[in-house]
């Protein structure tokens, strides 16, 4: 007598996009303003801490929760990126302190800004079945990732700061991604921001 299998509906979570872009977009913007040379009265690692709290942990979780509500792009995305964030202050605490050089530092930096860019790379053309507003993110990012790994690389402050620009310019994308999302996703808003269409048609 075979026994009878019943499947149980999960319902999916609220949408973790926004709050994951919102952590994304704050600590991006307090280091790449570090970057652009900005904080000249400040220490400099105002990110420091948020990189692990904020843009890490809070960012991972959104991720899990994406998981949940089987969205693969968005589980990969957010989780990823939250492990850099907690990488980086890892690295910023244990290992850059023993580096021999600066410039030993800085090529740390550029191995692992090239690593993610390659991964941003496939993220960026899979962002294309999704919306302008993604999109928008992903590309500005890789701009920032690629602009910051050859300024680290090649030890060229002026390229870093440059990087650092085009870095707040990507945390503005992400918070206004973000900001849609939130507005969005509450039933009766008035106020809804347009993400655009995706820019890459569906499978008919």
């Amino acid at each position: 007598m075979s026994e009878e299998v019943r499947t149980v509906p999960i319902n999916p979570v609220a949408d973790p996009a926004p709050l994951g872009l919102a952590a994304f977009a704050l600590t991006t913007f307090l280091l790449s303003a570090a970057n652009a040379n900005w904080m000249t009265s400040a220490t400099g690692n105002a990110w420091l801490g948020y990189a692990l709290a904020y843009g890490g942990g809070i960012q991972l979780l959104a991720g899990m929760w994406e998981f949940r509500n089987r969205n693969v792009f968005g589980a990969t995305a957010f989780s990823t990126y939250g492990g850099f964030w907690i990488g980086l202050f890892l690295w910023v605490q244990f290992v850059a302190p023993g580096a021999k050089s600066a410039s030993a530092a800085d090529h740390d930096l550029g191995w692992i800004l090239l690593a993610f860019a390659i991964f941003n790379t496939y993220m960026l053309l899979m962002s294309l079945a999704l919306n302008t507003a993604v999109f928008t993110v992903f590309l500005t990012l890789e701009v920032t990732e690629i602009v910051l790994f050859i300024g680290n690389f090649a030890g060229n402050t002026t390229v870093v700061h440059i990087g650092g620009v085009i870095g707040v310019i990507t945390a503005a994308a992400a918070w206004y991604t973000s900001a849609a999302g939130v507005s969005n996703g509450i039933p009766g808003n008035r106020i809804k921001l347009p993400v655009g269409p995706p820019l890459l048609a569906p499978r008919v």
